[in-house]
């Protein structure tokens, strides 16, 4: 991989992507457009910048062996689709059987989080959420269903706003 830009450098690549698309960097409206989506896209990409495992670290021994299903439904994501970085919005619903140990149950939305924010596919975030899940705390069983719409099918290529994957 290549070295990582310098803050100057994202700021000069915005500029130029505002030429590029046809407008003046200089305008009043735009002059501080640069900096405000360095910022953002720090935000949007944090999740390159936090351990998956570690959230996951935390756990608690089971004393009474509960063994039904640990589900938390309906966690927002938050992400950007690799191929156009453009937002793919929708849930999580994520859910394990025990084995043993448990984690507490904001720790698999902030998982979902940490995923959510980097370039993804919807497949393989959703893949990398069970596997995390499963090498961690190494449950009877897991699974993860994402429900999300792409941006990159609802305002580019074929505009498609009602779909959803």
């Amino acid at each position: 991989m290549d070295k990582k830009p310098s803050e100057t450098e994202v700021l000069e690549a915005v500029r130029k992507l505002i030429l590029w698309a046809g407008d003046d960097p200089e305008r009043e409206g735009l002059i501080e457009t640069p900096k405000r989506v360095a910022k953002a896209y720090k935000e949007f990409f944090s999740g390159y910048h936090e351990d998956p495992y570690e959230i996951l670290n935390k756990t608690f021994e089971e004393v009474e062996g509960y063994d039904d299903a640990v589900i938390v439904r309906d966690i927002r994501v938050e992400s950007h689709c690799e191929h156009h970085m453009v937002p793919i919005i929708g849930v999580a619903h994520v859910g394990y059987i025990p084995n043993n140990r448990v984690v507490g149950i904001s720790k698999l939305a902030r998982l979902v989080d940490v995923f959510g924010k980097r370039l993804q596919t919807q497949e393989t975030m959703t893949a990398q959420i069970a596997d995390t899940i499963n090498d961690v705390l190494q449950p009877k069983g897991v699974a993860v269903v994402i429900d999300a719409s792409h941006g990159c099918m609802s305002t580019r290529g074929i505009h498609k706003t009602e779909s959803s994957t």
